[in-house]
């Protein structure tokens, strides 16, 4: 059993926070490592997925089969993560989680398209403020811009991010969720390998700093992080994990801010505050959404 029994709700809100912090904590690495996104996804996806394959083994669970139908999940995985770490590159830690932070709109779009579910009026106000705090992060509207590019980064993200979480529902109900992380991450390294092997490039200089710094990334950023979420779920509602994920974006700024000496500017917050305001209203509409429809059964 991976989750032990003894978790209060107390330790599983830490858990929660500490989860998050990491995923926030995720996106510094994009400005510590010297080398391409490929190179850093490469090496953070089969980090993770080795710790994970471990942690199973030492946990005493059976044998994992090859499961060929995550193979799409992995590379979608794979892109969101390149995008991420593309967009901090370019324009910063905060634009890129900003951008990447928009995925509630995109997954309003895609269940929309995807599954057929219609708009409420109230997540039509939250697409609205979504897309009024990605316009005011904008300076000018130049391709030529750094901003602009790395929030087109961050909007693949996004949009990568929603995907994946729309495609991993039809596998949430019936497999563990470190299996799926397991699989998930293996496929995006195997996606990403062919890369990195077919140009040198690629993969840069990779010394004892940089192996240092993916293995942090790989092991606290990923494999523990996943982890500490999932523990989490053991006694906290998919509610409160999604509202506190939505914090993500705040962790990551505050630790840019302290670690790099990144500090967002006033367009910066006020397009953080709209887009990370509508995240949680979207959490909390969707949280209203699933009782209601837990009390029509």
């Amino acid at each position: 059993m991976l989750v032990p029994p003894a978790v209060t709700h107390a330790r599983a809100f830490v858990a929660l926070h500490a989860a998050v912090l990491l995923f926030g904590f995720a996106g510094l690495f994009g400005r510590w490592l010297d080398l391409s996104p490929i190179a850093i996804v490469l090496g953070r996806s089969a980090i993770a997925a080795c710790a994970l394959a471990i942690g199973r083994w030492q946990a005493g669970h059976e044998r994992l089969p090859l499961d060929l139908r995550l193979a799409a999940n992995g590379a979608v995985l794979a892109l969101h993560w390149v995008a991420f770490f593309a967009a901090i590159q370019v324009a910063g830690v905060a634009i890129g989680l900003l951008g990447f932070a928009s995925f509630p709109l995109f997954v309003l779009i895609l269940e929309r398209t995807m599954l057929g579910r219609r708009w409420r009026a109230g997540e039509a106000m939250t697409a609205l403020c979504v897309i009024a705090g990605l316009a005011s992060l904008v300076p000018e509207p130049s391709l030529a811009n750094h901003t602009v590019q790395g929030l087109a980064w961050g909007l693949v993200s996004g949009f990568t991010f929603a995907l994946l979480a729309v495609l991993n529902r039809r596998y949430s109900a019936k497999r563990a969720a470190v299996d799926i992380a397991f699989w998930q991450n293996f496929f995006a390294a195997l996606v990403l390998a062919p890369f990195a092997a077919g140009d040198s490039a690629v993969l840069g200089p990779i010394g004892a700093r940089e192996i240092a710094l993916l293995l942090a990334l790989g092991l606290l950023c990923t494999a523990l992080a996943h982890t500490l979420f999932i523990t989490a779920l053991s006694r906290l509602s998919a509610h409160t994990a999604s509202t506190v994920a939505a914090l993500e974006p705040v962790y990551g700024i505050v630790l840019a801010a302290l670690l790099l000496g990144e500090i967002p500017g006033p367009r910066i917050l006020l397009g953080g505050m709209l887009i990370v305001g509508a995240a949680l209203v979207a959490t909390r509409r969707g949280a209203e959404m699933v009782g209601e429809q837990q009390a029509n059964r």
